[in-house]
This record gives C-alpha cells, structure tokens and sequence, in this order.
C-alpha cells in the first residue's frame, strides 16, 4: 500500500559537494516516489547552495515564523526547488544566522561551528513545523545525517499529540562519522520544548558528540537502518541491545529493503 513519507536529509546532490550522506539523500527519496510512495524531503539551506542554479524560491506562505531557541527568536524561511530529471521536490529550511551566511558544518578553515547543536534544533523544529503548515500527515519520517538526529527525539515527546505526527513512525538511517566536535555545554538546555524536558536526557553525555546524538535518536526511533558499510560498531551494538528493529547495509540496491522495512514497521 503507498506511504507518505517525509525525508528530513542533511545533504542532497545535486546541491551541494557529493559525499555518500548527499547520494542517499537522493536516491533514497527518488526511489521511494518510483515506487509509488507520496514523499516530502527537506534540507537545510547551506550557506553554499547557489540559490540562482538550484532554482530555489521563498515559498511565502510557509515562511515568517519565529522559532525560539537559546532565547533568542530566529525567523524560519523556506524554500522550495525540484530536482529536474528526477521531479523531486526539496523544501530547504532557511535562516540567515544558522543557514545562508555559513558554510555546511564546518566554516572556511575547517572547523565544526560551535553552535551546530542549536543549528540542528532549528532544523528540525522548522521541517516539523512547516510539514504540520502543509497539512500533510507522514505514515513513515525517514531522517539520513545528524543533523536530523533530534528529530525523533521531539515526535516522540513535543509532537507526540500532533495530529500529523500522532501515528508516524520514525525511521534513522546510521552513517559514517561526520561530526569532528561536540556540540557544547548548553545543548541541553537549548534542545528542551514542550514535553521535551531536560530530564529525559539526563542518561547521555552533557557533551554530545557524534555517537551520543546517534544513541538519542536510535533510542527515540521505530526503526535503525545501517545505510553504509563504516557505521561505528559501537552504534550497531548500541541498537541490538536497545532491541531496536534493524535493517543490516542492503548494498546500493537498496529500495526494496528500505520498502519492506517501512511495511515491517506499521505492522
């Protein structure tokens, strides 16, 4: 039976540099629509996105809220664009503090921002407040890089009577590591909202790290998938034991596995 599904991606080619993260934010997505799913995907709007050649343009009446996050209100903009040969369309979650004036995750001389953590908060509350605007109500969220790692965190504390989100299930795909630095000592206190409460994060690390953001989001989701062949054996371990479902790496033909692993999971 045809899903909606929602894909909150890190990174999609063609807009930005090609790593494995930015394929799989494609492929995944265009597979799953070939297939006959309905889907949604959304990105951050990096910094290096060049807005004229991706064809990207404000979608005003998702645009103009106002997240708080750390006590400070950041307006939240979006924008939309397609990927031509394969009609995929890409909401692109924009700010000008967080997004458009930076680079990716890291800045010109190679480090990771020090306010990653807030930039992923941002992220996800604004694909989770723009997806509840389009009135859209996703069977399956499928989230591929950290930066999405907070998302199951908040569908399942937050947004958990949403209407839009009450049924989903909340699929993380792992990856290699792609985070060099923690992500500070407020991470915390900026990550609480609503039912998402400071006390339930008092089992992991005040510093998260890479792994530690991976364990909150396998710990918050339906479904873990192993989407390369160099995720950290500690994580692999850390979903078995946490009895989480688990779709070991399928190899590059991977779309009738992920199909079935969504059917596995709204059983």
């Amino acid at each position: 039976m045809a899903k909606k599904i929602l894909f909150i991606n890190q990174e999609t080619i063609p807009y930005v540099p090609e790593t494995e993260l930015a394929t799989m934010g494609k492929k995944v997505p265009q597979t799953i629509q070939e297939k006959g799913h309905e889907i949604r995907t959304f990105m951050p709007k990096w910094g290096n996105i060049n807005e004229r050649r991706g064809q990207l343009h404000e979608v005003i009446r998702l645009s103009g809220m106002n997240l708080i996050i750390n006590d400070t209100d950041h307006p939240l903009i979006i924008k939309v664009a397609t990927i031509v040969q394969t009609r995929v369309q890409v909401y692109f979650i924009d700010n000008d503090d967080y997004f458009s004036k930076r680079q990716m995750i890291m800045d010109e001389n190679g480090e990771d921002y020090t306010d990653n953590g807030e930039r992923a908060i941002f992220f996800a509350r604004g694909v989770l407040e723009t997806v509840k605007k389009l009135r859209w109500i996703p069977d399956v969220i499928h989230c591929q890089g950290w930066m999405s790692a907070v998302v199951p965190f908040y569908i399942k504390t937050a947004y958990q009577e949403e209407p839009s989100y009450a049924n989903t299930k909340v699929v993380t795909s792992l990856f290699t590591k792609s985070l060099n630095s923690n992500l500070g000592e407020n991470f915390k206190q900026c990550l609480e909202f609503k039912e998402a409460k400071a006390e339930l994060l008092e089992k992991y690390n005040d510093k998260f790290d890479f792994n530690e953001l991976n364990k909150l989001a396998i710990d918050y989701s339906d479904g873990i998938i192993e989407a390369d062949k160099e995720v950290s054996a500690d994580l692999l371990k850390y979903v078995k034991d946490n009895k989480k479902p688990l779709l070991r790496y399928p190899g590059e033909e991977f779309g009738d596995a992920y199909e079935a692993f969504y059917d596995q999971l709204g059983e």
